[in-house]
C-alpha cells in the first residue's frame, strides 16, 4: 500500500531528576553533597533509508515515544541516559510541526538524520550546587520534560526524472518498457493513482531514476482529480519529461495539451517551469501523428522534442540519451532548500520575552513566559529550599519588580503557569 502524507504526535523522553544526598561513610567526616544528576531523556531521530517507498509503518503507529532518562543516585552516580528512538523513513520525506506550521525535517540522502523531538535535559544534583558559600546545599533540579510534537509526515518522491501528463498518454507503458517497473496498464481511459519509480539504465552504461506520476488534469493546481497528491511529487524531480498523445488517440490537441499541463505546474509553483523540460512525443505509431507532430513543432520551434512509441519500442535509446545528458547539467541541491536544526531552534525562540505577565478576568495577575515555565519544570516544590531557589530565579528575572510595578502589595495571590502563590514582598 503506497501510503504518502501521515499525521502523528511524538513524544522525546523526559529528563531525570536529580537527588539530594550526602556521603555518610564510617571515616568520611562532614562528607558533603553527593547527589547525582538525571539522566538526559531519548529523542525521537528519523533516518533516510533508501529501500522505503512508502509511510506505511507510521500510519499504523500513531503515537511515538522515547525512553525516560534515569534519575541521579547518591554517591555522585548520574541517570542513564534515555534511549533514542530512531525510525526509517523514505527518502523526500518532509517532517512539519504542525502546531507552529513550520518544516522541522527534509531528509534528501540515505542514511540522512534529523531530530524531530528533542529529549529533556536531566536535572542536577546537589553536589553541582555546591559551592564555598553554600558547601553543603539541599536543592536539587527536576528533569525537564521531552518535546512533544504533532506533526504531519509527507513523502514527496525522490526521482531524477518526473514524466507528466493527461492521464493515457502513455507513462506508465514507458516505464514499464525502459525499466523494471511494472504499473497498472489498461487498454481504456485510466490514469496511475500512485507514482511508480524504475531505475533505467542507459546503453552507455548511465543510470537515472524515473518516476511515473499520477496522470494531471485541468485544474489539478487547484485540487481537481488526483490534484495535489500529484503536484508535489513533481517537486522533487531534476528533470520533467512531458509526456503528450501526438497521435490525439483521445481526441485532444497536442499543442493543447501541452499548454494546459505547464499551466497546472505554473498555478502550483512557477518554479517548476524553470526546471529543464523535455518533450515526448508519444504513440507515433498512430495514423495522424506525424501530421500533428509538424504542426506542433510550428508552434514550438525552440522546444526540444523527442519523437517516441513507447508501445513499439521505437528511438528509446535517443531519449533515454537525452534524459542522462541533461541530468548531468542539473544538481538536486537546486531545487531542495535543506532545513537545519539551527533553523528549527531560531523560529521557536524569535522575539520571544523571557516572561510576561496578564491581568486575569477575577483581577489576579498571571505570570507566564519560557523561562518561567523552564524554572517551574526544574522545581520540585515538595522541599523548601527548592521552593525558595525558583523564588529566587523569579526576583533576579525581574519578576518581583515588574509585579510591584502594577500594584501587587504583599499577601496577594499572583498564578505562575495557572498555580496559585503568595507574593511575599
Amino acid at each position: 500500500m503506497f501510503i504518502d502524507d501521515v499525521s502523528l504526535i511524538v513524544k522525546a523522553g523526559n529528563g531525570g531528576n536529580g537527588v539530594v544526598a550526602f556521603r555518610r561513610e564510617k571515616f568520611v567526616p562532614k562528607g558533603g553533597p553527593s547527589g547525582g544528576n538525571g539522566g538526559r531523556g531519548g529523542d525521537i531521530i528519523f533516518v533516510g533509508e533508501e529501500g522505503l517507498t512508502t509511510l506505511l509503518d507510521l500510519k499504523y503507529n500513531r503515537i511515538i515515544k522515547a525512553q525516560n532518562g534515569q534519575n541521579g543516585m547518591a554517591k555522585d552516580c548520574f541517570g542513564k541516559d534515555g534511549e533514542d528512538v530512531y525510525i526509517k523513513v523514505p527518502i523526500g520525506t518532509v517532517v512539519y510541526d504542525i502546531k507552529h506550521n513550520i518544516v522541522i525535517a527534509d531528509i534528501t540522502r540515505h542514511k540522512q538524520e534529523a531530530i524531530i523531538a528533542h529529549g529533556g535535559k536531566g536535572g542536577r544534583g546537589n553536589s553541582a550546587f555546591a559551592t564555598p558559600r553554600i558547601p553543603a546545599p539541599e536543592i536539587c533540579e527536576k528533569g525537564l520534560p521531552g518535546e512533544e510534537k504533532e506533526i504531519r509526515v509527507e513523502l514527496k518522491v525522490l526521482a531524477d526524472v518526473g514524466l507528466v501528463g493527461f492521464p493515457s498518454v502513455g507513462k506508465s507503458t514507458l516505464i514499464s518498457v525502459v525499466s523494471q517497473a511494472r504499473p497498472k496498464i489498461a487498454d481504456y481511459h485510466f490514469t496511475t493513482l500512485v507514482p511508480n519509480l524504475g531505475v533505467v539504465r542507459v546503453k552507455d552504461g548511465r543510470s537515472f531514476v524515473m518516476a511515473d506520476l499520477p496522470g494531471l488534469i485541468e485544474g489539478a493546481s487547484s485540487g481537481a482529480g488526483l490534484g495535489f497528491q500529484f503536484l508535489k511529487h513533481i517537486e522533487r524531480t531534476r528533470v520533467i519529461a512531458h509526456i503528450i498523445d501526438m497521435g490525439s488517440v483521445e481526441g485532444r490537441d497536442p499543442y493543447d495539451d501541452y499548454i494546459k499541463i505547464n499551466e497546472e505546474l505554473r498555478k502550483y509553483d512557477e518554479k517548476l517551469l524553470l526546471r529543464p523540460q523535455i518533450i515526448v512525443a508519444n504513440k507515433m505509431d498512430m495514423p495522424e501523428a506525424k501530421e500533428n507532430l509538424e504542426k506542433f513543432k510550428k508552434k514550438l520551434p525552440d522546444a526540444e522534442i523527442v519523437a517516441i512509441s513507447a508501445y513499439n519500442h521505437e528511438n528509446l535509446d535517443e531519449l533515454l540519451y537525452k534524459l542522462a545528458d541533461k541530468l548531468e547539467t542539473v544538481s538536486l541541491n537546486e531545487f531542495i532548500e535543506t532545513v537545519s536544526e539551527e533553523t528549527v531552534e531560531y523560529i521557536y525562540q524569535k522575539d520571544e520575552e523571557p516572561f510576561t505577565i496578564t491581568k486575569d478576568k477575577d483581577g489576579v495577575f498571571n505570570v507566564t513566559g519560557p523561562m518561567i515555565k523552564k524554572f517551574f519544570d526544574v522545581t520540585d516544590f515538595s522541599s523548601d529550599a527548592n521552593a525558595k531557589l525558583f523564588a529566587r530565579r523569579l526576583r533576579n528575572l525581574g519578576v518581583d519588580n515588574k509585579l510591584r510595578e502594577l500594584g501587587v502589595k504583599h499577601g496577594d495571590t499572583v498564578r505562575i503557569l495557572d498555580y496559585e502563590f503568595e507574593f511575599f514582598d
